[in-house]
């Protein structure tokens, strides 16, 4: 049995979501593990957003535990009230995590909405699973980032990666991918509308708004949560093991020489998402 940590900070719909996701197919019997812990970055009463994810936590009896990075900004203000760099306070932190997990021992832990970088000493400590939503090759930085990039390139593709957290932001040694079109008659009006007009001029007139923004985002997030819960489904099942801040194949290798860009589950992903009667 996968035994696994939960980082969240649980600010908003996605973040119960995807707990939702997975530990309703461990308690349907179709994922062999357990959530042991969820950790989050914030204290009940500092945002409704995650006081309810913290309500929900507590309906499926999963312990949880909270220190609030807020709390210790505050507490470390200088004289003249300026904040100190979280860079200089995140060493504390990562130790007032590791001090409350210490009855914990996880195989594996998620980052599903946890709004704060890791610093090096967690990254040592455990292995944590960061979903960054692009291909292993593609765009950095965040989601609204990345759908800019792809749009400016005219990328033909879109989809999601896993990969372990390192102190080097996205680009710690990758597990899984899955991908996604985002070219055919779903998208072509879309990109159509894009042709002579600059892509800057675009993002500022209609932000997020942008019809091709928003298919290009749904696209990969809908697979997101699949990619997460057969990314879980493969280490519990031995074809990706994690030892010493490496990913392994079946065999023992690094997958970083079998398979560098991690194993691809977009044919595990279309069988799970039709089960689910996704379309």
């Amino acid at each position: 049995m996968l035994n696994i940590g939960w980082f969240s900070t649980g600010r908003g719909e996605g973040s119960r979501g995807l707990l939702r996701f997975v530990q309703d197919r461990i308690e349907d019997n179709r994922l062999e593990a357990r959530i042991r812990f969820v950790f989050s970055n914030r204290g009940p009463g500092e945002a409704e957003g995650s006081d309810e994810f913290f309500r929900l936590v507590a309906a499926y009896g999963i312990p949880l535990i909270t220190r609030s990075s807020a709390e210790l900004r505050r507490s470390r203000r200088a004289a003249d009230g300026a904040r100190a760099p979280w860079a200089e306070l995140r060493p504390e932190f990562d130790r007032q995590i590791i001090a409350a997990l210490a009855d914990y021992a996880p195989d594996i832990c998620v980052l599903a909405g946890y709004m704060l970088i890791m610093g090096g000493e967690m990254c040592r400590r455990y292995p944590l699973l960061n979903l960054h939503p692009a291909l292993p090759d593609g765009p950095i930085g965040t989601w609204q980032e990345v759908i800019w990039t792809l749009i400016r390139e005219r990328a033909t593709r879109t989809g999601a990666m896993i990969h372990l957290a390192t102190e080097e932001v996205d680009r710690g040694p990758a597990l899984s991918y899955c991908t996604a079109p985002i070219t055919g008659p779903a998208f072509d009006p879309a990109w159509q509308a894009l042709a002579g007009h600059d892509v800057d001029a675009v993002r500022t007139a209609q932000g997020e708004e942008f019809p091709l923004f928003q298919q290009i985002r749904q696209a990969e997030y809908r697979r997101e949560p699949y990619l997460l819960l057969e990314t879980l489904r493969a280490v519990s099942e031995g074809r990706l093991t994690l030892r010493d801040g490496q990913v392994l194949d079946a065999t023992g290798r690094r997958l970083a020489e079998t398979m560098p860009q991690g194993l691809c589950l977009d044919a595990e992903i279309d069988r799970a998402m039709a089960t689910d009667g996704v379309a």
